[in-house]
């Protein structure tokens, strides 16, 4: 990577870090855990689900369609929209935006990448940035994966938002099935860092359907509520579907 693309990666994380956070849906609803690889010409259409289970906010869902191409073997971009339903309403669209990931190579045996996404608000909600510092380790069936992330509602009085998403899997039959776990989290604000936040965590599974021409990866799991989480829901059940073409 160029010392003045790394000049401008560090100006634009300054920039968010400066600028003057909406409610938002529940840690990891229609979200996912990115990894920090690209594959040069590989296009993806992405759902991602995610539901609450229990308590106030019981029957709240989220999703994320996404279509990804990746031109090169460190560039992927793709377009986005994401939905949500609060308990009891109806499913409306929340924004649509564009993302996009730069491989920055391997150090110490970790792969790295950065995300920039900026999305444009829809039904009341602001426009935002988002960052993410990606993280992968990949040994031999083993996979992990630590998502940094910080995000800036660009509305009047909004601060910088800090967030994680990780997993840990591993091949357990093949590479047609994989165990594993994951968690999503909040860190705070730039006012108020590591409070007591809403977290998920819990088991995943992932599979992989080929012969058909495109290849199609399953992944479902249910995250239980952690922290303050827990005055809302007791959890949320995931449901992702990427087609590889």
């Amino acid at each position: 990577m160029s010392k003045r693309f790394q000049i401008a990666a560090f100006c634009c994380l300054t920039a968010l870090a400066w600028a003057p956070q909406t409610a938002c849906a529940a840690p990891g609803m229609g979200d996912e855990v990115y990894g920090a690889t690209v594959e040069k010409g590989e296009v993806e259409l992405e759902t991602t689900y995610g539901r609450l289970a229990g308590g106030p906010d019981h029957a709240e869902d989220g999703t994320k369609i996404e279509l990804a191409y990746s031109p090169t073997a460190r560039l992927r971009i793709a377009a986005l929209t994401e939905l949500e339903r609060e308990a009891g309403g109806r499913r409306k669209a929340e924004e649509a935006g564009v993302e996009a990931i730069y491989a920055l190579g391997r150090l110490g045996g970790i792969d790295v990448a950065i995300y920039g996404e900026y999305s444009f608000g829809l039904n009341g909600h602001a426009d935002a940035l988002e960052g993410k510092l990606l993280l992968e380790r990949r040994a031999g069936k083993f996979d992990a994966r630590l998502n940094l992330i910080a995000e800036k509602p660009l509305a009047h009085g909004e601060k910088l938002a800090f967030d994680y998403a990780a997993s840990v899997d591993y091949a357990i039959a093949g590479d047609e099935l994989r165990a594993g776990i994951m968690a999503f989290g909040e860190l705070g604000t730039t006012d108020h860092f590591m409070p007591r936040a809403e977290h998920f965590v819990g088991p995943v599974l992932q599979t992989e359907i080929e012969g058909l021409g495109p290849e199609l990866k399953i992944q479902a799991g249910y995250l239980f509520a952690l922290g303050k989480a827990r005055d809302d829901t007791k959890g949320q059940f995931r449901l992702s579907l990427e087609l590889e073409l």
